[in-house]
């Protein structure tokens, strides 16, 4: 399993009324710590896009526990549990905690491997896979 933490101070421009950061704004949240989780491997986001490989978002899933709030220090849990080489798709799993170590949500954001070009899913590619394969062995 492949972990990476990020940590992202909640701006007041996030929150509603009642200083609680709202509910649209945790997908964002996840957004940061994938990339930040690939960013730790060695390589971003962009040099995937740069290799013609994009990364749509099919499918997300969000429950919420607790409210994280204004100026809170939210670390973003981000976990890969399954390495499958052979799929088009790729699951991130993200845990948001407060400073105080609290669950606050989880989410699941499944995303494809897409050729823009070609107009079709692709396997994952050979460089996420080698960067990610030490730590499924």
């Amino acid at each position: 399993m492949y972990t990476s933490d990020t940590q992202i101070r909640v701006r007041y421009g996030e929150t509603d009324q009642m200083g609680y950061l709202y509910y649209g704004f945790y997908a964002l949240y996840y957004e940061q710590g994938r990339a930040e989780a690939i960013r730790q491997l060695g390589f971003t986001y962009k040099q995937l896009e740069e290799q013609g490989v994009m990364m749509p978002v099919v499918e997300m899933n969000a429950k919420y526990f607790r409210p994280a709030l204004y100026d809170d220090l939210v670390t973003v849990k981000t976990s890969l549990k399954v390495l499958d080489k052979e799929s088009p798709q790729i699951q991130f799993h993200s845990d948001l905690y407060n400073e105080n170590g609290k669950l606050l949500n989880t989410g699941i954001v499944t995303l494809v491997f897409f050729d823009p070009v070609a107009r079709r899913k692709i396997p994952m590619p050979d460089i996420l896979f080698e960067k990610l394969a030490p730590y499924f062995t």
